[in-house]
Parts: structure tokens; C-alpha cells; sequence
């Protein structure tokens, strides 16, 4: 074996089907409805310093909320209540080499937000942002078209908001 993988976005799985979930976790802000966004660490292999939904693969066996609700308190050291999923899209990832399925839900935080902790292996930072906000930071050198975690962000705001938004 030639050592050990540091992030699950990195483990081998050739030719394989990974499940990942996704929270789309949000929250009023003086009448303005804003997600929670971290960005991916500049460590990672796969996309780094990408603003995404938290989340992440789910084990084999397991229910897919339980893994979300296990992958956010991982990353972020916080319980949240999962809503219903709403979108769905899948993905090569290269680095794993393998065919991703993902699975996104809404999602509200349990804790005060000012107990959110991040790990530097994890994530450099985060915020929350407007839909508005949102297209300007998740911009990573693709057509908005093709980013298929951005697509699913706007669908869960336009479903929140009630109203087809329109973008980039």
C-alpha cells in the first residue's frame, strides 16, 4: 500500500458507484434567505478551494440522512435537521475514479450558528450566502450550465422563494 489517504474524496474506487449527500442549509437574515456555504480546503485534490454544500459519501449500508447528519457533524461539529431531498445529480470524480450519484436535501442547523468549527483539512472558511452571492462565488472556470452543485443550489432557492430564478 503506498500510505494513507487523507480524504475520502481521494480513496480509490475504480469503476465504482459512491452515494454522497449534499445540505443545502439555510437561513433568514433579516428577510433575506441565505445558504451556508465552506470552501473546500486548498489541501484536497478534488476541487479544491471550491465553495460547496457540506456533505459527503455516504458508507455502504447506510441511510442517506443518517450519513448526512454524520458527514456535517464530521466536518463542521454540528447537528442538523434534514428536510426534504430535492435534487439530484451525478458526477465523475477522477481522483477516486469513480461514478458519483449525489443526493441533495434541505437542511437547518440545530446549534447557534456562532458554534460552527471547521477543520483546515476540511475547509478554509465559510459564509452564508444569497442566491445573488452565490453565482459570483461558486464561479470555477465552467459554464454555470455544467456546474451541476450549482444547479442544485439554485433549485433549492428557487423552491424556498417559490420563483424561477435566473443566472449567469
Amino acid at each position: 500500500m503506498s500510505g494513507k489517504v487523507s480524504h475520502d474524496s481521494e480513496t480509490p474506487a475504480h469503476g465504482q458507484q459512491v452515494f454522497t449527500a449534499g445540505a443545502f442549509i439555510h437561513r433568514d437574515f433579516s428577510g433575506t434567505t441565505k445558504i451556508f456555504l465552506p470552501r473546500r480546503s486548498l489541501i484536497k485534490k478534488f476541487f479544491p478551494g471550491v465553495y460547496e454544500m457540506p456533505g459527503g459519501h455516504i458508507d455502504f449500508g447506510e441511510d442517506m440522512v443518517d450519513g448526512l447528519k454524520r458527514e456535517v457533524k464530521e466536518e463542521l461539529d454540528m447537528t442538523i435537521s434534514v428536510g426534504d431531498p430535492f435534487f439530484v445529480f451525478t458526477y465523475h470524480n477522477e481522483i477516486k475514479g469513480s461514478h458519483s450519484i449525489e443526493e441533495s436535501y434541505f437542511a437547518k442547523f440545530i446549534e447557534p450558528i456562532d458554534q460552527i468549527k471547521i477543520d483546515p483539512g476540511d475547509h478554509l472558511e465559510f459564509g452564508w450566502y444569497s442566491m445573488t452571492e452565490v453565482a459570483n462565488i461558486m464561479k470555477i472556470g465552467r459554464p454555470v450550465s455544467e456546474d451541476l452543485e450549482l444547479q442544485a443550489i439554485k433549485k433549492g432557492f428557487e423552491i424556498l422563494s417559490g420563483k424561477q430564478l435566473n443566472f449567469g
